[in-house]
């Protein structure tokens, strides 16, 4: 098959060379800066190995890469999707499926919008590694596979088919759901690092400065806990106003086989894949300060929280602690 990667960043890099590195599929990837980038792809495992793939066209310009693809998947931030789809709206040929990896910052309502409706389009409820570059262009890690993933998908005349495409190109038991509201509304990251960034910086003033950076996870509070089990719960009231199937999105507890906030901060201290993260701050005089240009800012406050938000109030169904962290998280990037 043609696969064409867009974007350049974690998720890019190590979805572009674990697919590469399978040998069977033509691979490209589209990027704003070809120049960086290495035909030969490494990506090193958890199993201690390193896989090597070959990309065989990176370019900037999406006519070299979008015309002839079967598949296109962005791997992008949710700032980077409207622009994208708009560049490569006019090159996709009938019958191309394009998704996200990321279906909760944007991509669906855009996707339809912009795209016609010959295109497929398809989108991922959690993101199916974890990742990390390296060296930009030439390698990156993958930290962590998923059990399982699930997987929107609209506008397609075989689901099945396309469905069973990409559980064999990522080598991961694939699901099909039944609506894209199941994957664009997400307790993920949306829900996941707000609440953790509300734990940490919530009491923060100009000219305070820290004498070191905590880890993100791996420091996890009972505090952030509950703030992620309140805003879930909201978020599960706005699903039960939705054509959502009951448990398609299950609730935080449920997904880390926890039952309360403290079982649930042990979880994620505990999560071998998320060790070694450190919370997204930046140096200055003296110490270090929140980074609110951080993508955990600009990703999951405008794109991710907001779109949760916007459908919940629409929709009449409170959310008093996702409005209290989501003014609190644009009060920083604004």
């Amino acid at each position: 098959m043609r696969i064409c990667i867009c974007g350049g960043g974690n998720l890019g890099h190590v979805v572009a060379g674990f697919i590469a590195a399978q040998g069977e599929h033509d691979v490209s990837v589209l990027t704003r800066h070809p120049e960086r980038w290495s035909h030969e792809l490494q990506i090193e495992t958890p199993e201690q190995t390193t896989l090597q793939g070959r990309v065989n066209a990176i370019v900037s310009d999406s006519k070299q890469a979008i015309g002839s693809a079967d598949i296109v998947l962005l791997c992008l931030p949710g700032f980077s999707i409207r622009e994208v789809l708009m560049q490569i709206k006019d090159d996709l040929r009938p019958g191309t499926a394009v998704g996200s990896v990321v279906s909760s910052t944007g991509f669906w309502q855009e996707a339809m919008r912009l795209l016609p409706d010959t295109v497929t389009l398809f989108g991922f409820q959690r993101v199916p590694f974890i990742s990390r570059t390296i060296e930009y262009g030439h390698r990156a890690r993958l930290m962590g596979y998923k059990e399982s993933i699930s997987v929107a998908i609209e506008r397609s005349q075989q689901p099945e088919a396309l469905r069973s495409q990409l559980e064999k190109l990522l080598k991961t038991p694939t699901h099909l759901l039944g609506s894209y509201y199941e994957v664009c509304l997400s307790n993920s990251n949306p829900l996941l690092h707000p609440s953790r960034l509300f734990d940490l910086w919530s009491e923060w003033q100009a000219g305070m400065v820290s004498s070191r950076i905590p880890f993100f996870y791996e420091e996890w509070t009972e505090r952030a806990a509950q703030l992620y089990i309140d805003m879930d719960k909201e978020l599960q009231q706005l699903l039960s106003v939705l054509p959502v199937r009951e448990g398609s999105i299950p609730t935080v507890l449920q997904y880390y086989e926890s039952t309360d906030a403290p079982s649930l901060a042990r979880k994620l201290r505990s999560i071998e894949a998320f060790k070694g993260i450190p919370s997204p701050m930046k140096e200055v005089e003296g110490g270090f300060v929140p980074d609110f240009q951080s993508r955990y800012f600009t990703e999951d406050f405008p794109y991710g929280l907001a779109l949760i938000r916007q459908m919940a109030h629409e929709k009449g169904v409170p959310t008093p602690t996702i409005d209290k962290v989501y003014e609190w998280g644009r009060k920083h990037i604004s």
